[in-house]
């Protein structure tokens, strides 16, 4: 069986999967077969893997860190939000079933032998596992049932290392803070600290670190610099959708849909000289962008309302899944998916979408047909990708 070590932080975004991608690089680089692993992960931004399977981004790019195919096994729970209390349940990469939060934090228990049969047979296969938590390992009222954090340790035996973001501020009292609220047990299993997102003189924070070893007896294994890294966002806490810029020589705007999902499809524009991305949540902020970007969401219907008080006139609007969805004529939900009935969409494509309970989860391939106007320079162009969604579209 492999060898694990897990990765908690003190917070969300405290760059427990950029730290997690780092120790898989490591090890492979030091010659061991790594593989990534998280029990459950909460994000609206998924994957498609070969097999059909979707699971988390961020353990896709912590494969791609250990140089291997991303496996549906490394996530064997995804909870895709749908509404506030709720979430859809995508168990070994495939539609389980929506429950509340309620039902879901009831069921848990029951999710335990899915997660250990994933994690064993990695462990089988491979010499070294890295485990990412989730959140914060310190809530104490959902402690009991916890399956992500240190009860996942607890389930593998796994040595622990938490880390703190520095550059929000109070870095320390979250790390003891942490360390106070865990049982004996627990505190046990930290092996070390690592600071994330320091920037200045690190002199400075010397007498900290020395610190924060006496308080609570856990070396700080290293300070890691503040670093704008082009990977792949796991949920919407992300900077990307707070930068704003629109001095370019083209400007794009992406609105941000409460329920907004795989939102890292448009990364690839703030790679490009002379464009400037922006996400943008209400209409003083829409301004006049030479391209609107309507994007997938997790729910199509609840978001097309919001978004009909500020469809715009004119200039191009382009979209992309439910973003897609919404600029037909109508969006019907006869199997209840959304919570049912029909809504009118924006009315700029002539198409009606149906939902189903089944999921489409695929990897595509195609040829964009021969287009007029604004899109005609893609005529031609030879596309991948893949599908996620619950509803047929037709004309």
């Amino acid at each position: 069986m492999a060898k694990v070590i897990m990765v908690q932080g003190t917070t969300s975004n405290a760059g427990k999967s950029l730290i997690t991608a780092a120790l898989c690089r490591i090890f492979k680089q030091d010659g061991y077969k790594t593989a990534p692993f998280k029990s459950q992960n909460m994000a609206l931004n998924s994957y498609i893997t070969d097999e059909g399977l979707e699971m988390g981004r961020a353990q896709v790019m912590q494969a791609e860190a250990a140089g291997i195919e991303p496996d549906a096994r490394m996530n064997p729970i995804l909870l895709k939000p749908t509404g506030e209390k709720g979430s859809q349940v995508v168990l070994n990469g495939k539609v389980f079933k929506d429950m509340t939060a309620g039902e879901y934090y009831t069921y848990k228990q029951d999710m335990i032998p899915h997660i250990l049969e994933a994690y064993n047979s990695l462990a089988k296969e491979y010499d070294i596992i890295v485990i990412e938590g989730a959140g914060s390992p310190a809530e104490i009222n959902l402690r009991e049932h916890d399956i992500v954090n240190m009860g996942m340790a607890e389930m593998v035996d796994s040595p622990v290392i938490i880390v703190g973001d520095i550059d929000r501020g109070g870095v320390f009292a979250s790390l003891a803070g942490t360390m106070l609220l865990f049982e004996e047990e627990e505190k046990q299993r930290v092996k070390g600290f690592v600071i994330n997102k320091f920037r200045g003189d690190i002199g400075l924070l010397q007498s900290g670190l020395t610190m924060i070893e006496d308080i609570t007896g856990v070396p700080v294994l290293g300070v890691v610099p503040y670093m704008r890294v082009d990977i792949d966002d796991e949920d919407s806490l992300s900077e990307r959708l707070t930068d704003y810029s629109e001095n370019s020589l083209i400007d794009i705007a992406v609105i941000r849909l409460p329920r907004i999902s795989n939102f890292t499809d448009f990364n690839i524009f703030s790679l490009i000289n002379g464009v400037s991305l922006r996400y943008v949540s209400c209409a003083k902020e829409l301004s006049h962008p030479d391209m609107i970007i309507i994007p997938g969401t997790k729910n199509t219907i609840g978001d097309l309302k919001w978004l009909i008080r500020y469809a715009n006139e004119g200039g191009a609007v382009f979209g992309v899944c439910g973003g897609y969805q919404m600029l037909g004529k109508e969006i019907n939900d006869p199997e209840n998916v959304e919570g049912g009935g029909t809504v009118k969409g924006l009315g700029l494509l002539n198409t009606i979408t149906d939902f189903s309970s089944e999921k489409t989860t695929v990897r595509s391939s195609g040829r964009i047909n021969n287009l007029d106007g604004f899109y005609s320079r893609l005529s031609g162009l030879k596309v991948n990708g893949y599908e996620i969604h619950m509803g047929n579209s037709k004309i």
